[in-house]
């Protein structure tokens, strides 16, 4: 059973950075990985996907503000934050797949992803 853990959060000012960090337990190559953000009373939504191939795909809404990256030795996913804005204030959620899974074209689904992890809150205040 893979676990997966965030870190990175926190509070940051309107245009500042954060970097978040996603550790997963197991040691084999996954397949899609990607980011989800969700804020009380909404859907969880897609931000963005990294495939084993290193494709990526972005939500117009970050598209050009936030990068995503992984480092399959190390078993960490990471999600960089630029330029952020009062809108990304929300809880973000890391998850992956099993292994040599594709990544969907588009936009990802939360039935996409076999694991989770606890999520960490970023909050952007102006």
């Amino acid at each position: 059973q893979e676990r997966l853990v965030e870190s990175g959060g926190g509070s940051v000012q309107v245009g500042g950075s954060l970097r978040l960090s996603c550790v997963g337990s197991g040691d084999y190559n996954r397949g899609c990985m990607g980011w989800f953000r969700q804020v009380p009373g909404k859907e969880r939504e897609g931000v963005a996907t990294i495939s084993d191939s290193l494709r990526r795909w972005y939500s117009d809404s970050v598209k050009g503000r936030f990068t995503i990256s992984r480092d399959n030795a190390k078993n960490i996913l990471y999600l960089q934050l630029d330029n952020l804005k009062p809108e990304d204030t929300a809880t973000y959620y890391c998850a992956s797949t099993l292994p040599f899974t594709a990544c969907r074209n588009g936009p990802p689904r939360r039935t996409d992803f076999n694991y989770w992890g606890q999520g960490t809150q970023v909050t952007v205040s102006s």
